[in-house]
């Protein structure tokens, strides 16, 4: 296809067609031709004008590579551990904090619920740390005799770090939670937790399925304590004594 384009040319150029020529009032100054082009591809053209670089004379190539990679490439291999706690309201932390942002005499949406209990290895014969953290009153659930809540906590282990947890706490039946991180030798975990509800709102028994950590300490992993409304943790454990608890546990 043949196409007519205005090309500025410097008048002191050679051209390689000798009958066209500039008159001499041009010398020194750009003049404008039309000359007879044509072009395999028009639309190059438009390109061509809009990338200067277009007119270098060497040309550069160079190749992408995607440096992301997919979560789970990113992340160790998926073993599962088990990790058994139990929390305790003895009620000498304060806790629960009952705050009543609905303004309603009965628990209503928006209602919250800060909250810092103990919490005890599973066999119940070290205790470990605690839990610090908030639920906001999703629902009351009259007929469940109970309610919905989305809590936010943390459970944390002394030197070893902490575990992070979200998701639906219902105070009349089992629950999962995602977990959604952690620090010291939680540091990259990822998983969810089992809570199960002994005595609302001061016995409860978390079964943690942990992945993307290397190995628990086998401090944190005795054999744990069916659970029950009557279990108690050990004398020593409560007492905190220094074989009934982790070095430097979070009180």
């Amino acid at each position: 296809m043949a196409a007519s384009t205005f090309l500025a040319v410097d008048a002191s150029s050679k051209l390689s067609n000798p009958a066209v020529r500039a008159s001499p009032a041009a010398a020194g100054k750009a003049t404008f031709l039309q000359l007879p082009l044509k072009l395999r591809n028009p639309g190059s053209l438009n390109h061509a004008a809009s990338s200067p670089s277009s007119f270098a004379g060497s040309r550069r190539s160079f190749s992408c590579t995607s440096q992301a990679a997919s979560s789970d490439d990113a992340r160790p291999p998926s073993k599962v551990q088990e990790l058994h706690v139990y929390e305790m309201n003895e009620r000498d932390r304060g806790s629960p904090a009952v705050l009543r942002l609905s303004q309603k005499p009965t628990n209503s949406l928006g209602d919250l619920v800060p909250f810092s209990n103990k919490v005890y290895s599973g066999d119940l014969k070290k205790r470990i740390g605690i839990t610090s953290g908030i639920c906001l009153l999703i629902q009351h659930k009259p007929e469940m005799k109970g309610d919905r809540y989305e809590a936010i906590y943390s459970f944390y282990f002394g030197d070893y770090g902490h575990i992070a947890v979200q998701g639906p706490y219902l105070t009349y039946e089992d629950s999962y939670l995602a977990v959604t991180g952690g620090s010291g030798i939680f540091e990259g975990v990822y998983g969810q937790v089992k809570l199960q509800q002994l005595i609302f709102p001061f016995k409860l028994f978390y079964t943690f399925y942990l992945k993307g950590i290397e190995d628990l300490p086998e401090e944190l992993l005795g054999a744990p304590v069916p659970p029950s409304p009557a279990v108690e943790p050990a004398a020593h454990a409560k007492a905190c004594e220094p074989h009934g608890a982790i070095a430097n546990f979070t009180d």
